[in-house]
């Protein structure tokens, strides 16, 4: 089973794209993350994170697990 696609925004950008419409936010890289919050675009093209403020836009161009800046998109390789 994959994994749930998360995302942070530790570098501090004003949007963050996204190649899905469901996800985790995290807000920033353990330990200073916020609570995990699981966010559904639905139809809309963007969304914001309740937690973080960070703007989060899809983007069809990317996979789902990918993001832009790249270092925002947080896995087990993290």
């Amino acid at each position: 089973m994959e994994s749930y696609p998360t995302f942070h925004n530790e570098v501090g950008v004003p949007i963050v794209r996204i190649g899905c419409r469901e996800f985790k936010c995290i807000g920033d890289k353990p330990p200073q993350d916020h609570p995990h919050i699981f966010l559904k675009m639905g139809d809309a093209s963007e969304i914001v994170s309740p937690y973080c403020s960070t703007l989060f836009r899809f983007d069809p161009s990317l996979g789902a697990h990918e993001a832009d800046p790249a270092d925002c998109a947080y896995g087990d390789r993290d």
